[in-house]
């Protein structure tokens, strides 16, 4: 089972490299001169290696199950990923269906920084607990994962469609709110490589505090800038914190959530100005002269589209199978655990989504910053709900 492991690992290491290659043949399709860019041979190579990639990355879960014995969603480095092979799946339908190539070159990075952001979680196998040991998890998560990639390509034709339409030749709020949406894409970087640099180094801080009037440890993968409250460090070797957490902050672990969240940050803040630094204009205003051949009615589509096969099968997965698995697990439907409310917050907002565009007519630049919003509210779902809140569901 030990050779299957590391088959699996290779093939998620290729996949992540095939993607890399595939962007990079998308991106050579925005310098060609001609309207029609459907015909285009760097599209033609970037999607076929694309496939290639995903097909590898199918190799991936295969291996990963037939090593663990169980389908491999049940931790968060198995779901990220799997979601990220998600998005890459609806990228691929989604492209012969408009061959529209610039997707490919926000997509595919994308899919690469959840996949990054899934390899600094632990990824040894470990067998499941007994309320996860049912078939109902695996229709459940898988669901759910493959629904939140197929909406997340929402997200980035709408990205595309605010950077393409939004008037960059001035400073407004508009400008400033798209800004932030791609700073906040940076911290995801950050996080992945500052986390990355550490373990490779195999940093860790011990500290000793207080919880529930019980004394816990928590080991920290990164230089401690804030530490628990009233904690003590038992690695006397490293770096004191600079402040504690303050005292409400009483979750379990908190601090070190809240000290990798600091981390995050300021990693992503720092390659945003070192790109700014080198552009020396705003990243919005830099990307959109690329984007002038694409048509922003087809953007629009393809962001509508996404919804609309998602939002039914994220209701299944989310809501449906989700249910079912509750009460096989707990012997409930519904508890008002923070992941059912959150599941049951992304269900309205998309419903709502829906609502507004056939309903109120809400198309182009409201519609794209509704995509955005919702996929705001899918990683709050993913990172916030899994790491920082309490609960059932959060994964450790």
């Amino acid at each position: 089972m030990d050779s299957m492991a590391n088959i699996s690992g290779t093939a998620l290491y290729i996949a992540f490299v095939l993607y890399f290659i595939a962007t990079i043949f998308f991106g050579a399709t925005v310098k060609q001169k001609k309207q029609d860019t459907s015909k285009s041979v760097s599209g033609a190579i970037g999607i076929t290696i694309t496939m290639i990639g995903f097909l590898v990355q199918i190799v991936y879960f295969v291996t990963r199950w037939i090593a663990s014995g169980h389908a491999p969603v049940s931790n968060l480095f198995e779901f990220m990923t799997f979601f990220g092979m998600g998005l890459v799946f609806a990228f691929i339908i989604l492209y012969f269906i408009y061959k529209l190539n610039i997707l490919g070159l926000f997509a595919l990075p994308i899919a690469m920084i959840v996949i990054a952001y899934a390899s600094v979680f632990p990824t040894e196998i470990s067998p499941l607990s007994a309320s996860l040991q049912s078939h109902w998890l695996y229709i459940h998560v898988t669901t759910v994962s493959l629904s939140y990639g197929i909406l997340s390509i929402s997200f980035v034709a709408g990205l595309i469609y605010l950077i393409r339409q939004i008037d960059q030749t001035r400073r407004s709020k508009r400008t400033t709110w798209l800004e932030v949406v791609l700073v906040s894409l940076f911290v995801f970087v950050g996080f992945s490589i500052i986390s990355l640099v550490f373990n490779v180094s195999g940093y860790s801080a011990e500290f000793e505090y207080s919880f529930n009037g019980e004394t816990v440890t928590t080991d920290y993968h990164l230089p401690p800038i804030v530490g628990p409250n009233e904690g003590n460090l038992l690695t006397g070797d490293r770096m004191n914190p600079f402040f504690e957490a303050p005292g409400w902050m009483q979750g379990v672990e908190a601090s070190r959530k809240f000290n990798t969240i600091i981390w995050s940050t300021l990693t992503g803040l720092l390659l945003y100005g070192v790109v700014r630094l080198i552009l020396r204009k705003r990243i919005g205003a830099a990307i959109q002269p690329l984007l002038k051949k694409v048509k922003p009615d087809l953007l629009d589509e393809v962001s509508y589209r996404a919804v609309a096969i998602g939002f039914p099968l994220f209701t299944l997965g989310g809501l449906i199978f989700a249910s079912i698995w509750a009460h096989y697990a707990w012997d409930r439907f519904w508890g008002w655990d923070p992941k059912e409310v959150w599941a049951l917050v992304t269900w309205f907002f998309y419903a709502a989504f829906l609502h507004l565009r056939l309903s109120r007519g809400w198309h182009g630049e409201r519609s794209a910053w509704l995509a955005v919003g919702g996929f705001a509210i899918i990683l709050f779902n993913l990172i916030a709900v899994n790491l920082v809140l309490a609960g059932l569901h959060s994964y450790a």
